[in-house]
C-alpha cells in the first residue's frame, strides 16, 4: 500500500528510482555530451575503468539480493562440457555422419552420442534433486552456467519437474547465450569470472561435476581446493563417470609424488546414475528425515 505524506513512516525524501524517472532534462543538457545525467543512471560513467569496484559489487549484490527476495538458500551446482549433446541431437548427428559416408566423421558422431549419456544423467539427476527436495523446509535449486550441454541438462532436468533453477551466464566470445530451460527470473549474467564463481559456491550444498574442459576442471579444483584448504566448510564434491575422471587425471599419482596426502581423496566420490548421486547426498545430509532444517542445508562460502 502506497503511504500518504501524512502517515508517520512516509519517506521525508524520494527513492532514487522516483528520481531517475522523473527526470527530465533541459534540453541544453541532454544531449550524449552532458554530465547532467545522475550518476547512477549514466551508463558511460559506470564503464569508466576507475569504476570497476563499484561494478564488482553490483554484480556481487544484484543475483545475492534476488535470491534473497526469492527465498533461495541451498543449492546444487551442475558442472560439466557446453560441448555435450543431447541423445536426441547426438543421435540426429551419427544419422547424418553415416549419410556422408567419411570415417573421421562417423567416429566423431559416435564419440558424442557416447557422452550424450551424461546429458541424460544431468537431467535426470536435476529432475530428482528438484522433485525430492520440495518438501524440505529448505528447497534445493540447481544451479548452472546457464550455457548448453551438461548446463542446458541441469536447468532442463527442474524444468522437467515444475521447479525453478538458476543460470549464471558469462560474456563469452562464444556460448554465452542462456538456455532455453533457466527460470528467467534466475538467470545473470556476469562480465567477471571471480564475482560468478564465488556465486556459483556461495549457497551450494554440494558441486557435482560431469565430463568437461578447462573450464569445468578449473571450476572443479576451485572449489576442491577451497574445502581441502579449510576456506569453505566440507560439502559433498561427486564426479560422474569414473573411467572418465581416472583417464584424464591420476589422483593417485598426486598422492605417490606427495602432492596431496592420501586423505585428501575423500574430498570427493566417484558416481554414475542419478540415483548414486542423490544416495551419496542423502547419506551426507540425512535427507530421509522429513523435517530436515535450514541449518542443515544451508551453506556459505
Amino acid at each position: 500500500m502506497d503511504k500518504t505524506p501524512n502517515d508517520l513512516t512516509a519517506r521525508n525524501f524520494p527513492t532514487a528510482e522516483e528520481e531517475a524517472r522523473a527526470l527530465a532534462p533541459p534540453s541544453r543538457y541532454g544531449g550524449p555530451e552532458s554530465a547532467y545525467r545522475l550518476a547512477f543512471t549514466d551508463t558511460e560513467f559506470l564503464l569508466r575503468e576507475e569504476l570497476r569496484p563499484v561494478r564488482m559489487q553490483l554484480e556481487l549484490l544484484k543475483p545475492e539480493l534476488v535470491q534473497q527476495e526469492l527465498g533461495i538458500e541451498s543449492t546444487i551446482v551442475i558442472f560439466g562440457s557446453a560441448r555435450i549433446r543431447s541423445p536426441e541431437q547426438a543421435a540426429e548427428a551419427l544419422a547424418q555422419a553415416r549419410n556422408g559416408g567419411e570415417a573421421q566423421a562417423i567416429a566423431r558422431a559416435e564419440a558424442t552420442l557416447a557422452m550424450s549419456h551424461y546429458y541424460g544423467e544431468a537431467r535426470r539427476f536435476a529432475g530428482l534433486v528438484t522433485e525430492r527436495s520440495r518438501s524440505h523446509q529448505t528447497p534445493i535449486y540447481v544451479v548452472t552456467g546457464g550455457g548448453p550441454g551438461i548446463m542446458e541438462a541441469g536447468n532442463r532436468g527442474a524444468h522437467d519437474v515444475g521447479g525453478k533453477s538458476i543460470g549464471l551466464n558469462i560474456v563469452l566470445p562464444h556460448e554465452q547465450a542462456p538456455n532455453d530451460y533457466v527460470t528467467p527470473e534466475l538467470c545473470f549474467q556476469f562480465h567477471y569470472f571471480a564475482l560468478r564463481k564465488m556465486h556459483f559456491v556461495m549457497r551450494s550444498i554440494a558441486l557435482v561435476c560431469f565430463p568437461g574442459g578447462f573450464g569445468t576442471l578449473d571450476e572443479l579444483f576451485e572449489t576442491m581446493t577451497l574445502i581441502q584448504t579449510g576456506k569453505s566448510r566440507p560439502r559433498p564434491i561427486l564426479l560422474f563417470g569414473r573411467a572418465f575422471w581416472e583417464k584424464l587425471i591420476d589422483f593417485g599419482h598426486l598422492v605417490d609424488t606427495g602432492m596431496i596426502s592420501a586423505g585428501d581423496l575423500n574430498l570427493f566420490h566417484f558416481v554414475e546414475t542419478a540415483e548414486d548421486a542423490w544416495a551419496r547426498l542423502a547419506e551426507f545430509y540425512g535427507f530421509s528425515d522429513p523435517d530436515i532444517g535450514r541449518e542443515e542445508t544451508a551453506g556459505s562460502v
